[in-house]
């Protein structure tokens, strides 16, 4: 069973998850959902978070504590917010995901987003080489 998603749960997750890039805090969760252009699907174990304006949703992030990885959580979790996004009036959906990232970039594709750009050195990595972003992006019609 999980625990409510707040802000600082969220913050857990963030931080398991991502290990070589600063993790986001609870204030900052919890000041990006005080708009109501966001939203969070998911719970303590996988959730999203997701800005919709006008007809776009854009991933901002989605985190999966390792110790709940491989169980279909991820995919479960891209499904409901781009169902939520789309009945807010998204008709297309954007992320951006670290070229290293090659898990990700694998559930990405399997959802349906193809990669439509790049951002050189965008990711920031502790004791390493900055990442390139991939822009990847999915219609929701």
């Amino acid at each position: 069973m999980s625990d409510p998603l707040t802000p600082e749960a969220m913050a857990a997750a963030h931080a398991a998850a991502f290990t070589q890039s600063r993790p986001w805090s609870a204030l900052e969760f919890a000041a990006l959902l005080d708009s109501p252009l966001v939203f969070a699907a998911g719970d303590d174990r996988c959730f999203a978070l997701v800005r919709v304006i006008a007809d776009e949703a854009e991933l901002l992030t989605i985190a999966t504590d390792p110790a709940h990885q491989r169980q279909g959580l991820a995919r479960a979790c891209m499904a409901d917010w781009e169902s939520a996004a789309h009945a807010r009036g998204a008709a297309e959906a954007f992320l951006e995901v670290a070229e290293d990232n090659v898990p990700a970039q694998a559930l990405y594709r399997a959802c349906g987003f193809a990669e439509c750009g790049r951002r050189a050195g965008y990711y920031r990595r502790k004791d390493a080489n900055p990442a390139d972003a991939i822009l990847m992006r999915k219609s929701l019609r």
